[in-house]
């Protein structure tokens, strides 16, 4: 039973967080006023909760080794592409959290760096994407050297 709830929370983490994440880069091309801001916040919020879901239930279901053994996952390249990809996100958003955080607290937006967010944003969807049809392939044993 856990095996399913962890990988439903997988999923629905998917959602959640594919969905924000383009609600944010589009958010970030409207005009910056408080109603919209308020819009960009609470996807960004939903963004770094599905990135914790994912975090967890991926760490979780890797070492507990709920779908495959940790040796597959560790020794499979691309398992290792979809861990590339994952910290290109997470490097990625520093900028967008950073910026995103000060924009909160008070500091005026400027939405010439709101477009280059929305850009960013734009762009971890699509390595969301990416990262999608690597997790099939990876679950289906595509390239193993095991």
């Amino acid at each position: 039973m856990i095996r399913l709830a962890l990988a439903g929370i997988h999923l629905l983490a998917l959602a959640i967080g594919l969905g924000s994440v383009w609600a944010r880069a589009r958010g970030l091309r409207e005009s910056l006023d408080q109603a919209n801001l308020k819009r960009i916040f609470a996807a960004d919020g939903l963004w770094g909760l599905a990135a914790g879901l994912w975090i967890a239930t991926g760490l979780w279901r890797l070492l507990a080794a709920t779908e495959k053994t940790t040796d597959y996952y560790l020794r499979h390249p691309l398992f290792h592409a979809k861990m590339g990809l994952l910290l290109l996100i997470l490097v990625l958003e520093v900028s967008p959290m950073v910026t995103l955080i000060k924009w909160r607290r008070g500091l005026t937006p400027d939405p010439r760096r709101a477009r280059t967010l929305s850009t960013v944003s734009y762009l971890e969807a699509w390595i969301v994407v990416v990262m999608v049809f690597v997790a099939v392939a990876l679950a289906r044993g595509y390239a193993a050297r095991i």
